[in-house]
């Protein structure tokens, strides 16, 4: 098989736009780097690994990331398919068991008669033929390939710092302090919930402010995005951030005492034999020792087992509205387009929506066609408006209603407003879709 497009890089966004292609009969040649060679955060040799969480975020239409999913469908999404086969109970959220998930998207991947796999590491962009190329490494690309990019983009890197939750298995958790449910009976107790009284808050929280962290190198350029924030690093903002944060107890009832928490942690089954939890929220730098410790203080963890403990790394992206032009192709390099979270998309679902956007892309690009033009009112159009738009502190976005823009009519109610946004965003990426020719066969 000659194939016609290269795509560089077997993560979710690289997998997303592989497999569209192919699925439109584009011969794609695909380079994985692993088992030759692991970043310092993946450990499995399968593809579309999901290091961080295993949440992909809410299901629902009316929140940001139901919208974004709901796009990611009209665009041709596979990766949501795999979702669904390996989705684990997780209330109103996708969740999916991480092995079970990485297992069908590399089948999906491997099988596909028109992806031919190399599993090499690419240390150049300088190819000998003129086919496009979509680099999805991720934003721990290191080594001669992020050298490479540096070279061509003309500009430094800019970087930021993510952390993985905790692990604990299912067996060492004391089930007589902690109850199943999930927030506002959504889901069928999906969750199991350690509730803490008062007092009991308070002592964790002590200790948790006064944890020793561990090292990181670059210290003194640290720039943490929000949306993994180590819990540690929040908590110091006040006592009540996290019972506002990720330990809020609303919509939550403990069954021992008929009343809410003080506050609440909650823990997300990572697979579907239940057999290993991740605390949510607890994204973490705090030393190993120093997790054992203070996270034992969490009832019903008291004598918890951890498979996996909180782990902090370095994330790079490149200054998307520098190099990059409205089609995700390096500017004044057509033929050389980026996708994931190298380009500062940030979360699972965004990263494998940009991929899905770079094959869109390239294949108009290879049908002759002008490059895809998505509307502002919809998720995906925001993020990419948000990566292409000129700015002078450009940092990492994920979906959030915040992007669209507002509705000509005022509605107060948050939930119906975010329903009316998710409407309209479907219905123009439909007709923005379907009016471009770009509406993929299912």
């Amino acid at each position: 098989m000659t194939p016609a497009v290269r795509v560089v890089g077997a993560g979710l966004a690289g997998c997303e736009a592989a497999l569209l292609l192919a699925g439109a009969g584009v011969p794609v040649l695909l380079y994985e780097q692993k088992p030759l060679r692991f970043s310092p955060a993946h450990k499995k040799e399968g593809f579309a690994e999901l290091v961080c969480s295993n949440s992909l975020k809410a299901d629902r239409l009316d929140s940001a990331s139901g919208l974004l999913k709901a796009e990611m469908r009209l665009l041709g999404s596979r990766l949501l398919d795999a979702a669904q086969t390996a989705r684990v109970a997780a209330g109103g959220a996708l969740a999916v068991d991480r092995d079970l998930f990485s297992e069908t998207v590399t089948g999906m991947v491997e099988n596909h008669p028109n992806i031919t796999v190399r599993r090499e590491e690419v240390a150049s962009l300088d190819f000998e033929d003129a086919l496009p190329v979509i680099v999805a490494t991720g934003p721990l690309t290191e080594g001669a390939l992020a050298e490479a990019i540096r070279e061509k983009t003309g500009r430094d890197s800019l970087s930021f710092f993510d952390a993985a939750a905790p692990i604990v298995t299912a067996a060492s958790i004391d089930r007589s302090k902690v109850f199943a449910a999930s927030r506002y009976g959504r889901g069928s107790d999906d969750y199991l919930n350690c509730p803490f009284d008062k007092a009991g808050y308070e002592a964790f929280y002590a200790e948790l402010v006064n944890a020793e962290r561990a090292e990181l190198h670059d210290a003194d350029r640290v720039n943490v995005y929000e949306g993994c924030m180590p819990v540690e690093i929040m908590a110091r903002r006040g006592a009540d951030t996290l019972r506002y944060g990720p330990l809020r107890p609303v919509g939550l009832v403990d069954p021992a005492t008929g009343h809410r928490p003080w506050a609440n942690v909650q823990l997300r089954s990572e697979d579907r034999e239940n057999s290993r939890y991740n605390l949510v929220g607890f994204q973490t730098n705090l030393k190993f020792g120093e997790q054992k410790r203070v996270f034992s203080m969490i009832p019903g963890l008291e004598q918890a087992e951890f498979v996996r403990y909180g782990v902090m790394h370095r994330n790079s992206f490149l200054n998307a509205p520098q190099v990059l032009g409205p089609d995700l192709s390096l500017k004044g390099q057509p033929g050389l387009y980026f996708a994931g979270q190298i380009t500062g998309v940030e979360g699972y679902m965004e990263s494998a929506a940009c991929g899905l956007l770079a094959a869109h892309q390239v294949l108009r690009r290879l049908r002759g066609l002008p490059p895809l033009a998505l509307p502002p009112e919809t998720m995906c159009g925001a993020l990419m408006a948000h990566v292409t738009a000129e700015t002078a502190d450009y940092q990492p976005m994920g979906s959030n209603m915040g992007l669209l823009p507002p509705l000509p009519e005022r509605v107060k109610d948050k939930r119906l407003r975010y329903q009316k946004l998710a409407e309209r965003a479907l219905a123009a990426m439909e007709q923005a879709l379907r009016s471009q020719g770009a509406l993929p066969a299912r």
